[in-house]
Formats: structure tokens, C-alpha cells, sequence
């Protein structure tokens, strides 16, 4: 019998993975660490820096403490492409402690509105969060970049 503490949860479903199709990820800094600016820099150089290589980024946000991702793998699953950030990240960060929780949350994306929605919801989370009063004023999106 396997006794699990309350409040502990373990995700054992496997990601969804449809190839070249658009999904919307989240993950988190390890127990909700505030990401210092250089640190969010470095995320964003991350995120952005395959882009075309392993995924096609048509969203992202650095957020304090999270990041948002709206990206269609090309050849290799999610998880290649998000061990790809987080390791790039640790590595440029010459981090010697845990800079992510462990895994991600992951969404298909269904169709043209569900993608528009989750562009959007990316680009205002800022705004949302009282970071800034418009998305373009965000210097960790994607939506600064454009």
C-alpha cells in the first residue's frame, strides 16, 4: 500500500505530445523563487535562443516566478525542448542549487481561438499582475520584442 502525505502531489501522466502542433506551457522557479532581472534576461535569451531549431516560440513571458510558453515542438517532444531552457538556463546561471520545479504543465493547443487566447493571456500577464500597465512594456515577453 503506497501512503502519500497530504497536500503532496506527483504527476504521473505522460505530456500530451502531438507533433507540430502548437502547446502552451507554464513552469516555476523552485519553490516560487523571485527570479532577479539579469536572471529573467538570461530565462528569455533561453527561451528565445531555439527558436526555429528545435521549436517554433510564438509566445513567451518571463514572469518573477513562472514562465509561459506558446511553442510548437518540430522534431523532438516538449520535454526535449523544456530540458533544453531549463539546462541552458542552469548552466548560464552556473547555478549550483535547483533553479526549477520539477516538470511542467502542458496544453494543446485546439484550434485558431484557443491559440489567440493563450497568445494573449501570455502577452497580459504582466499587465495582469501589475508589473506594468501595457504588455509592449515588459522587457521579459515576447510581446517587448515585437
Amino acid at each position: 500500500m503506497r501512503v502519500t502525505r497530504r497536500g503532496f502531489y506527483r504527476r504521473r501522466l505522460p505530456h500530451l505530445q502531438r507533433d507540430y502542433k502548437p502547446h502552451f506551457v507554464t513552469f516555476c522557479t523552485y519553490q516560487r523563487w523571485i527570479l532577479p532581472e539579469l536572471a529573467r534576461d538570461i530565462v528569455l535569451e533561453c527561451c528565445l535562443h531555439d527558436h526555429q531549431v528545435t521549436m517554433t516560440l510564438h509566445a513567451c513571458v518571463v514572469m518573477p516566478d513562472h514562465v509561459h510558453l506558446l511553442l510548437t515542438p518540430q522534431q523532438k517532444p516538449v520535454s526535449y525542448v523544456m530540458n533544453l531552457i531549463k539546462g541552458s538556463f542552469s548552466h548560464r546561471a552556473a547555478s549550483s542549487f535547483p533553479d526549477w520545479q520539477r516538470g511542467f504543465a502542458d496544453h494543446l493547443i485546439l484550434d485558431r481561438d484557443h491559440f489567440e487566447s493563450r497568445r494573449d493571456y501570455i502577452h497580459q500577464n504582466p499587465v495582469r499582475a501589475g508589473l506594468v500597465t501595457s504588455s509592449e512594456l515588459y522587457p521579459y515577453s515576447s510581446a517587448y520584442k515585437t
